[in-house]
């Protein structure tokens, strides 16, 4: 049943809302409502790889990921949940020499920050994963401690630990629009009913626009259709393997059940065609498996391929969290402790800064990051 008031209101039942809920929960916040207008993790989370890492090549981007590891490797503990962690690594594969020397700058700031990752070659990276063709490959960038879980389970765990803190849950509340009177909200309004509210979270991927324009608070996201398909097993298929990205491609595969989940971040419209061609070059037995299924979603496509964090200058409490492409998964945890500090007026583990709106909105002072 939809509360006539909250304390504070998330949009978006994927992981960062989830994440978003469970932290502000534990943390004594009272009269958190969570309002999803389908099934917890039924957009954008349900559809991602699921996989984990730091590995990326900005002091930011790492320490979000690295943050969410320790999270996502506590899971049991806190919230208490399985969530399916295979630690089983992060690999790309390189077939440029611009892209190898990027990774080696990239890897010396991980390196610093304490994450594990080093460049291997190609001979290598065939025994890490031996189903590559490593023909044309120079070099490859591992990062062990990186790796994949499951997504629908971390927000499930998220969110009955919401739950248990006094966290109200209420899916089917399709949002309709966001009542703010000179300059502060009043009221979230749904098809259901209004939520007096003076907080809001937007955590609505790639739905995220929309949700600002209803408070007037311009959100420069666009949606991205991604594909995932899955195999069935097959002959010479090891039980472990890293995740595995072509980099130059955007194909991509690890294990999942008895075969592989595979997809490619491509924008041609014959994306099937892409990630068959891709997949065929650089992984011929993974092209040739039996398929047994797959899916489609949409993803949140942000500025210069970063997240989008902070508070709007405009609205008073108004805040948002979105991912890039399918990112939003790896760093949920660490994005529900931020909003969570933003909310109760603590300074974040990081400054997040950088991925604002307005820093976003200023083309002089956009900051490079980069997500690899």
């Amino acid at each position: 049943m939809l509360p006539r008031t909250a304390s504070l209101v998330i949009v978006g039942g994927g992981v960062m809302g989830a994440s978003a809920a469970f932290h502000l929960a534990e943390a004594g916040v009272r009269d958190v409502v969570l309002l999803e207008r389908a099934q917890l993790a039924s957009g954008s989370t349900s559809r991602a790889a699921g996989g984990v890492r730091a590995q990326f090549s900005d002091e930011l981007n790492i320490r979000l990921g690295a943050r969410s590891l320790e999270a996502f490797a506590d899971f049991g503990r806190r919230p208490g949940a399985e969530i399916d962690l295979h630690r089983s690594g992060y690999l790309f594969v390189l077939t440029r020499g611009d892209d190898v020397a990027a990774f080696e700058r990239a890897i010396a700031v991980k390196n610093a920050l304490g994450v594990p990752s080093r460049l291997v070659s190609a001979a290598e990276a065939r025994e890490l994963c031996p189903l590559l063709d490593v023909e044309g490959v120079l070099a490859a960038a591992f990062s062990p401690g990186d790796g994949h879980a499951t997504p629908e389970a971390v927000v499930q765990g998220y969110a009955a630990a919401a739950r248990e803190h006094g966290a109200r849950i209420v899916t089917g509340a399709d949002v309709t629009g966001i009542e703010v009177d000179g300059g502060a909200i009043r009221a979230v309004v749904t098809d259901g009913g209004r939520v007096e509210t003076s907080t809001v979270i937007c955590c609505a991927g790639p739905w995220s626009a929309p949700v600002g324009a209803m408070a007037g608070v311009p959100l420069p996201v666009e949606a991205v259709e991604r594909r995932v398909r899955f195999t069935g097993g097959f002959d010479g298929l090891p039980d472990e393997l890293p995740m595995t990205i072509d980099f130059s491609t955007g194909f991509y595969f690890h294990r999942e059940g008895p075969g592989l989940l595979m997809g490619i971040a491509s924008d041609d419209e014959d994306v099937e065609t892409a990630l068959a061609e891709a997949a065929e070059r650089r992984a011929p037995a993974v092209a040739r498996a039996p398929l047994r299924g797959g899916w489609s979603g949409l993803y949140e496509m942000s500025p210069d391929h970063n997240a989008l964090i902070g508070e709007a200058a405009h609205v008073q409490r108004f805040l948002y969290a979105t991912g890039f492409s399918g990112h939003g998964f790896l760093q949920g945890p660490a994005v529900g402790e931020i909003l969570r500090d933003l909310v109760l007026g603590r300074e974040p583990f990081v400054d997040v800064g950088p991925l604002s709106v307005e820093r976003f909105a200023r083309d002089a002072a956009r900051p490079e990051l980069h997500v690899v």
